[in-house]
């Protein structure tokens, strides 16, 4: 997975009454966009991400 700054994660769910999180990727640790990422959720929480197989990037802009 590899992500820049400005594209969206999106996390989906992994249980029944889970909802999807989506969040903007503020800044990239790993080498050459790999994880982990800094991400402003939606709610506005801040944490450190390193995306499972539950997750998707999207580019900056993008909407599904």
């Amino acid at each position: 997975m590899r992500a820049t700054v400005g594209d969206q994660i999106l996390v989906h769910g992994d249980a029944v009454g889970h909802h999807d999180r989506r969040g903007e990727v503020i800044e990239v640790r790993g080498d050459d966009g790999t994880p982990p990422y800094l991400v402003r959720f939606d709610d506005g929480h801040t944490g450190l991400v390193v995306p499972g197989p539950d997750a998707i990037v999207l580019p900056a802009g993008a909407r599904p």
